[in-house]
């Protein structure tokens, strides 16, 4: 049958474009030695700096049985960022575009078996227009940094150039708790030289490997021959995939076989299960209300770039079960099958996406590698149960109003639904969507990315916007795909507000969304920005370069923030009790409130030994007011027990004459950040406010940025207000589909009124060719 085999170790590795690497005499001896999963930008793609993205050069020398002659063999990477190209004993073997979906290559023609081959493959993640993502707030970390096998399989196998798939899909036509219909689906290659008769056959086996069901036909293949074969079982009085409440996994062993001779086989998990969202109520599993509070991840870490092994992916996991999520959105590419393997065992109902994000490519206008990466990730993930839902796009909108970007959007759902009208279709839309926009209907659910509370407005803002959207979209199911605050552990304040970066208003931002969301049972999903920090080249928040810091838990995967500790009392049935604040050590206050975080009823609060106060709360957040501290250190324990068990936490906080600067955010610098007026304003009265006119056929402040740069006249309007090297920031490729009316809303004190008149007064004047 088919053999695997892996590729990981000792390869060779420059970190440059390099002629003539491809060939078979090429001396690679002082190259660098590596090990895969490998990337190049480990650690200058989170440093804040310009990252190396470029093509470059590994190498390796393998060798094939003398005894798999006249066999297929085919080499297999599971992920290579992102433009890869492959050469065989120095013959190009093919190309591949797309940085996150496995992918194979067809070698049978360019090896010798019995002897060494050489392999060399050129990466280079560079960006380039017909490549996506285009432009993304994370880095685009370059390298082999997924594992690389070679399949080696008979002449007559199932299929394994089918979009990196195993070629065997499980279809679940019809499931219900008496009986799951399913459709087997399998594609058969026939590559040898002659007609081949072959026996299918499919073996259902329960998580004890006893026998459930099994189906079988008689195939004859002709020569050349690539068909799609459909066996039908049913099992009767199914055991339900439930989420985390049972991720119940069956067996389909899928066989060819001729005489007494098994061909090729597939072995895949799957679940049974089926689900709704009603637009009112929310998610429904199996019939039962499961309400999904969900984290977002990305896959990187510190250190080690996308190079993670299935080490990290488990203590990824692990850290997301402590908390009680039930859901996860896999941001914003294809992720790991490690981690898809880990969602279907652990119970995670999952939202997977490609990375059709942000900005949409100037010149290539069919979408073709977008539909790529989305038939790459439906077919190779298809038969995990965990995926109920499919996302054609994220913030997408970003790049500005296009009539092709709506096409392709469009076109990707139909694609979608067209290839697995199993699962829904979602997508996440940036915030200044409108509520009407059609984007809200192209999809079967929504979600949209709010960030009330840090970018503009208030935390409180959600509760007034979830209700409008709700009552202008009755019948479209709504969830919140993306929300989150910055939070850096050195930060500390007794009084947090919006953007001082401090962990004390990570947790109390945390704390307002929550209580506003579990009051909206129309709401299907909401979606933490972000499980962890992750790599963001381009960002410096807070003093932190090359990270985005809205995680629950740090790069490292070393501290829990406090916000992770209210989720978990809210979610997980793991009693606890959690003090909040501890980094927050040197106060300067005679006494100071105590925050804890606890899923148990009562909470006992001492104080260097003496009991100070009981509380008890159904909101999971215990404050206790005016605790007075003793000069130099002092202990804090809080104490619930439940069951006979005991549950406590410590802290230790140190009296001080003065606070320690320390713990505050360095300033924030106008380079880079919201216009700061850096001009005298006009003396405008309010007749000359009201009596401007703003009209379709003139430039404004309700044109894009993009719309704006594309004219001379309004670009020097736009250099003299926002300084001429507004468009080299590297935040400027994802601002350019916002107009200034949209930052006006999302940042009032930095666009007051004589701003926006000063700017249109100017803007009025050049009229639209």
């Amino acid at each position: 049958m088919r053999k695997r085999i892996q590729l990981n170790n000792a390869w060779r590795f420059i970190r440059h474009n390099e002629e003539l690497a491809e060939t078979v005499t090429y001396r690679d001896d002082r190259w660098s030695e590596v090990n895969l999963p490998h990337t190049w930008n480990a650690v200058d793609g989170a440093n804040g700096y310009e990252y190396y993205q470029g093509a470059c050069w590994y190498r390796k020398e393998f060798t094939l049985s003398a005894s798999d002659q006249g066999r297929k063999v085919y080499i297999e990477f599971n992920g290579s960022n992102s433009v890869t190209d492959v050469y065989v004993n120095a013959r190009h073997v093919g190309q591949h575009k797309g940085g996150y979906s496995t992918f194979r290559f067809d070698i049978t023609a360019d090896v010798a078996f019995g002897t060494t081959n050489v392999i060399a493959v050129k990466v280079d993640n560079t960006v380039v227009d017909d490549v996506y993502p285009q432009k993304a707030d994370f880095t685009f970390y370059g390298g082999i940094y997924r594992d690389v096998y070679l399949l080696v399989t008979n002449e007559v196998h199932f299929d394994a150039m089918d979009y990196g798939s195993n070629g065997v899909y499980i279809v679940q036509e019809e499931v219900s708790k008496e009986k799951a219909h399913l459709k087997i689906e399998s594609r058969l290659v026939n590559d040898s030289g002659e007609e081949k008769k072959v026996r299918l056959w499919a073996d259902i086996t329960d998580a004890d490997n006893r026998s459930v069901t099994y189906a079988a036909k008689e195939v004859v293949l002709a020569a050349g021959e690539v068909r799609t074969e459909t066996l039908d079982c049913v099992i009767d009085d199914p055991i339900l995939w439930q989420g985390r409440k049972n991720p119940y996994m069956y067996q389909a062993t899928v066989s060819m076989t001729s005489f007494n001779d098994t061909i090729d086989q597939i072995k895949a998990l799957f679940g049974v299960r089926y689900f709704h969202v009603d637009p009112e109520k929310g998610f429904f599993l199996n019939g039962e209300h499961l309400p999904l509070f969900g984290v977002s991840r990305h896959q990187d870490r510190k250190d080690m770039g996308w190079a993670v092994t299935e080490h990290e992916h488990i203590e990824d996991m692990e850290l997301i079960k402590e908390i009680g999520a039930t859901s996860l959105r896999l941001a914003h590419y294809q992720h790991s099958q490690t981690f898809y393997d880990l969602c279907d065992k652990e119970g995670m109902v999952v939202w997977a996406e490609i990375p059709f994000i942000s900005i949409m490519s100037q010149n290539e206008l069919e979408g073709i590698n977008a539909k790529q990466q989305m038939l790459e990730l439906i077919k190779q993930n298809y038969n995990h149960p965990s995926i109920v839902f499919w996302g054609v796009q994220n913030e997408i909108q970003i790049g500005g109003e296009r009539p092709e970007v709506r096409k392709l959007v469009r076109e990707l759902s139909e694609l979608t639904k067209k290839e697995d009208p199993t699962r829904l279709t979602t997508m996440a839309n940036v915030l200044f969507v409108d509520e009407k926009d059609e984007y809200n209907r192209m999809t079967d659910v929504i979600g949209y990315n709010k960030y009330y509370g840090w970018y503009h407005g208030k935390t409180e803002d959600f509760d007034p916007w979830l209700d409008k959207f709700h009552r202008i979209n009755p019948d479209r199911p709504l969830c919140i795909s993306e929300y989150g605050v910055e939070g850096i552990v050195q930060y500390h304040s007794a009084e947090p507000k919006v953007k001082d970066y401090t962990e004390e208003y990570h947790a109390l931002y945390h704390e307002i969304a929550w209580k506003i969301f579990e009051k909206k049972p129309f709401l299907w999903a909401t979606y933490v920005w972000n499980m962890f920090d992750f790599g963001a080249n381009i960002r410096d928040e807070g003093g932190v370069k090359g990270r985005n810091n809205k995680g629950l838990v740090t790069y490292d995967r070393k501290i829990k923030k406090d916000a992770f500790y209210m989720y978990k009392a809210h979610c997980s049935d793991e009693k606890f009790v959690h003090i909040t604040s501890k980094r927050f050590v040197d106060r300067a206050e005679d006494s100071i409130q105590v925050k804890v975080y606890s899923n148990c009823e009562e909470v006992t609060l001492y104080l260097n030994g003496e009991q100070i106060q009981s509380k008890s709360s159904k909101e999971k957040i215990f404050v206790f007011d005016n605790v007075v501290l003793a000069e130099d250190m002092n202990e804090i324990r809080a104490v619930a027990c439940e069951s006979n068990v005991n549950y406590q936490d410590i802290a230790r906080f140190n009296r001080v004459e003065a606070p320690n600067a320390s713990y505050e955010a360095p300033p924030v610098a106008d380079e880079g950040k919201e216009v700061k007026n850096w001009f005298e304003l006009p003396d405008t009265s309010a007749e000359e406010l009201a009596e401007l006119q703003i009209t379709d056929d003139a430039y404004s402040t309700r044109c894009t940025f993009k719309e704006l740069f594309e004219n001379k006249d309004a670009e020097t309007v736009l250099n003299k207000y926002f300084g001429e090297n507004f468009r080299d920031r590297p935040q400027y490729p994802m601002m350019q589909g916002f107009t200034i009316d949209m930052l006006a809303g999302m940042s009032p004190e930095n666009f007051p009124e004589k701003l926006i008149f000063a700017i249109n007064k100017e803007l009025t004047k050049i009229n639209k060719v």
